[in-house]
């Protein structure tokens, strides 16, 4: 299993999910976004439940709301797809059970994630 950052640990900014550098190249990619720029990005951060199915691979957050985040969502129930995501929503319903995967390292561009995920019924980082 890799290393997870936990609850209680300093390095976390943002409703305790996502480091402060991870943050930067999300708020980033927003801008792109929100620039209206067609891109393709590869993830930037994973989330997921620590005893459960549910996880995210996020590509962005809206600058102009940045606890609003884009990227592909898996609740665990075989439907990975698409869609926003409030990271205190996450924090809120999950507690501290939602950890960021810190050596989480993306291989490919966000669609070709949707693309394996749809195939598979769940995300597969």
């Amino acid at each position: 299993m890799r290393e997870l950052l936990g609850a209680g640990e300093p390095a976390n900014d943002d409703v305790n999910l996502i480091p402060s550098q991870l943050r930067i190249r999300l708020l980033a990619n927003g801008a792109r976004t929100a620039n209206g720029e067609d891109h393709d990005p590869y993830p930037v951060v994973r989330l997921f439940v620590a005893d459960g199915p549910a996880s995210w691979l996020l590509t962005e957050l809206d600058p102009d709301d940045p606890d609003l985040a884009y990227g592909l969502c898996d609740l665990g129930l075989g439907a990975p797809a698409l869609d926003y995501v409030r990271l205190s929503d996450l924090a809120t319903v999950a507690g501290d059970q939602i950890r960021c995967d810190i050596d989480f390292a993306a291989h490919q561009p966000l669609s070709a994630y949707l693309s394996e995920a749809r195939e598979a019924g769940a995300i597969r980082p």
